[in-house]
């Protein structure tokens, strides 16, 4: 009887293991079970920036396109790979779970990787010395290179669309939020989780992209394959061990919003009257965000007139529409600092590439290991910003947070302007350098202006990351968490 006892209290709610059955505390989940995943999110982002950090100087250098093309290539590309985490995060809710979902876009990225890998050992696209006779042979050759490579590419932004939305929220699934000491530990988790990627981001800016320059591209590519491959292996690994959220009756959060605006529309001619009925009838106290966006409320009513709750809308859905639309003027303004980010993998790379980057005599370093710098600023400030600048601002503030999450947006906004300012003036001095030695036409030639110019401008990036993105992120968090309390019964 008291094992009886002692095996439920160390049983955690809303969660099973690998075979359905509930789970015990003492042998699932927390950290055993964070190693893990954390061990499969480096490898995916060591992959993810080992292709995205030197994308540029392959497009330009192999594959023969102007900067221009490449650079609209790669913001298509990530913005993208941006988009996809949505599809993802859908397909997890709704059919596969987070762990299925994990490992078959594991699946994809390594294909992706490895066709990558392939089109990259293929004749190059610049490769000048053929006889005439074998022009057409080399000609198909490299549309089919530019072709294996870009199909390859948007492979890899099909699997990372489906590890995104995922690896993260199956890690915090690890820790039971209703436990004290899970909860400090899931805390630690994020920590961790940050310290994690920013730390693959950087190796793979330093080891990654000089193999890619300096060895082989085949390889520099290969290697990021290799990598997910075990870091899958590891993954699969901890099955035993893991905790799975049991899955709701409930819809997925796409399936009901959407229906609240295919509902809304579609009764877009009914009259105020019955929408005030039924606001009475759901029996709910007046609140700012009702009187929101109230055009929404029309998908209370059915089309035909039934009562059906299948084809009604609930109150709590709309409600959370309503929250979808008030977060859009933040994803408005966050795309002036989207526009800022996407210059660090293709305009400041480039810049790198013109200037003198050597560190001693006989190595220099690649242009778009640069980026690293961008990571380590991450990896330096974030311990001062909770350490110390948190602790002052709480204390003139009486903020837990030491300042409000849109100041902290705002403030990561602000250095981002700085960082481009800062980038512009060093690009006028770069050009004023070239012309004074006529080097404005030859992009092959080093100027003679290091490359150290160019630091400020990753260190500004990368503050401005710790306050926008992970402000943006918190931003985000806490209005699904508020939009639970908005209706309040009487």
């Amino acid at each position: 009887m008291d094992t009886q006892l002692l095996s439920l209290s160390d049983t955690v709610d809303g969660a099973v293991d690998y075979k359905g059955r509930p789970v015990l505390r003492s042998n699932t989940g927390g950290w055993r079970s964070a190693y893990f995943i954390i061990g499969v999110e480096v490898a995916e982002r060591f992959a993810y920036y080992g292709i995205s950090a030197n994308l540029i100087t392959y497009l330009t250098g192999p594959l023969g396109q102007s900067t221009a093309t490449a650079a609209e290539n790669i913001n298509v590309w990530s913005g993208t790979a941006s988009l996809l985490p949505l599809f993802g995060a859908f397909l997890a809710d709704s059919f596969l779970g987070r762990y299925r979902t994990i490992v078959v876009a594991s699946l994809i990225y390594i294909l992706g990787l490895g066709l990558l890998t392939v089109s990259a050992m293929l004749p190059s696209l610049s490769t000048p010395d053929y006889i005439d006779a074998n022009k057409i042979m080399l000609r198909s050759t490299c549309q089919f290179q530019v072709i294996l490579f870009f199909l390859s590419l948007y492979l890899v932004a099909t699997g990372q669309g489906g590890h995104k939305p995922c690896v993260q929220a199956f890690g915090a699934d690890q820790f039971d939020g209703l436990d004290p000491e899970e909860c400090k530990a899931k805390s630690s988790f994020f920590n961790w989780w940050y310290f994690g990627i920013c730390g693959g981001a950087a190796v793979t800016n330093l080891v990654t992209c000089y193999i890619q320059e300096n060895l082989s591209w085949g390889l520099g590519f290969g290697f990021p394959c290799i990598l997910m491959v075990a870091a899958l292996g590891v993954f699969l690994l901890g099955t035993r061990t893991y905790r799975y959220s049991v899955k709701g009756d409930e819809k997925s959060p796409f399936l009901r919003i959407g229906r609240v605006f295919v509902a809304a529309v579609k009764n877009w001619r009914t009259t105020p009257y019955p929408i005030i009925i039924e606001e009475k009838a759901h029996a709910t106290l007046p609140h700012h965000s009702s009187v929101q966006f109230k055009f929404l409320n029309k998908a209370l009513l059915s089309p035909d007139g039934s009562k059906d709750e299948g084809k009604v809308c609930s109150f709590s859905d709309i409600e959370e529409a309503k929250t979808v639309l008030r977060l859009v003027p933040i994803w408005v303004t966050s795309l002036g600092y989207a526009v800022v980010y996407a210059q660090i993998s293709t305009f400041f790379t480039k810049q790198g590439a013109t200037m003198d980057r050597t560190i001693f005599p006989g190595f220099e370093i690649p242009a778009a290991s640069l980026q690293s710098f961008v990571s380590l600023s991450i990896i330096l400030v974030i311990p001062i910003y909770d350490r110390i600048f948190v602790p002052i601002a709480r204390a003139f503030t009486r903020n837990p947070s030491g300042i409000t999450m849109l100041q902290r947006i705002g403030i990561g906004m602000l250095f981002s302007a700085i960082c481009i300012v800062v980038a512009s003036l060093v690009e006028m001095k770069r050009l004023k350098i070239a012309k004074e030695y006529e080097l404005v036409d030859m992009p092959d030639v080093t100027i003679p202006m290091s490359a150290w110019w160019l630091l400020p401008q990753y260190v500004l990036s990368g503050i401005a990351d710790v306050f926008t993105v992970v402000g943006l992120q918190e931003f985000f968090y806490d209005q699904e968490k508020y939009n639970i309390g908005t209706v309040i019964p009487l």
